[in-house]
């Protein structure tokens, strides 16, 4: 069979099953399989597939159409340009978080500085500064081993050297430390919110997802105790979902942070709230 035959089957099974994007789902798992881009696909798509590499195409298929996320199918994501290695012990790299680490660029323009990660998750956001930041130390921390071998491993596969992982319960090991930029994308969903039964959701860990009071727990006491964690004049920066800006930048202010603001992302929805701390 044509691959462009096969893409057309795959993609009409995988609308069938409700996929959000069946085509580009079909085209990401074939050149998976085939080690080849997109463009080749576009390009040779009047050849014939092979029985194996056709077996193990419709086999991704299958598990895409149950609802397997394609990061996962595949071990891998682009986030900021940046090919990052993925796996079920993390969120899976999103676009609207790429709104965290252009704010985070926009605040530490200078040559060096300190930024620090929380819930680094795959390294991401932390990944994604140090490209752009050379001279800066960038730490990321995650509680889950799982995470923090994955985010080193992603660092290493990146040539990003001067990231440090490391395991830690928030700001556990980081007893002394001030940083000049503080970013996180904690867990801010309500334990009964809809999303957690949608999508790639479903497949990654909730405790990365989930927190008390109404999803505002962890965002809350960020916004206390990042304070004893920052140098004069530093910035927090929290990831939320889009109905919480109101919420997240009244803790910011009732903390003591000024210049308190909300940015939104691509689709116009509030996503970014930060705060410097003048103390």
């Amino acid at each position: 069979m044509r691959f462009d035959v096969l893409l057309a089957r795959a993609a009409q099974r995988l609308k069938a099953a409700a996929s959000p994007s069946p085509r580009l789902d079909a085209e990401v798992l074939l050149c998976h399989v085939l080690g080849v881009s997109r463009a080749w696909l576009y390009t040779w798509g009047d050849r014939d597939a092979e029985p194996l590499m056709r077996a193990r195409f419709e086999a991704l298929v299958a598990a895409r159409g149950q609802g397997r996320p394609v990061a996962h199918l595949v071990g891998e994501r682009e986030f900021w340009g940046l090919t990052l290695k993925t796996s079920d012990a993390t969120l899976i790299p999103r676009p609207d978080t790429e709104c965290l680490v252009e704010a985070a660029l926009a605040r530490g323009a200078a040559e060096g500085g300190k930024l620090l990660d929380l819930g680094t998750g795959s390294g991401a956001i932390a990944l994604a500064f140090a490209s752009e930041r050379p001279g800066w130390q960038v730490t990321g921390v995650d509680l889950s081993p799982q995470a923090v071998a994955l985010a080193t491993d992603n660092a290493a596969y990146l040539g990003l050297s001067r990231v440090r992982f490391l395991e830690s319960d928030w700001f556990a090991a980081l007893e002394g430390e001030r940083f000049s930029l503080v970013v996180a994308n904690p867990p801010y969903l309500a334990d009964d919110d809809p999303h957690l039964a949608q999508g790639d959701v479903r497949f990654e860990p909730r405790s990365a997802l989930v927190a008390g009071d109404e999803g505002l727990a962890d965002l809350y006491w960020l916004a206390r105790e990042a304070r004893a964690h920052l140098e004069p004049e530093a910035w927090l920066l929290l990831e939320h979902g889009l109905e919480q800006g109101a919420a997240v930048r009244q803790a910011l202010e009732q903390a003591g942070y000024s210049d308190v603001t909300t940015l939104q992302d691509l689709g116009a929805r509030d996503r970014v709230s930060l705060g410097r701390w003048s103390a």
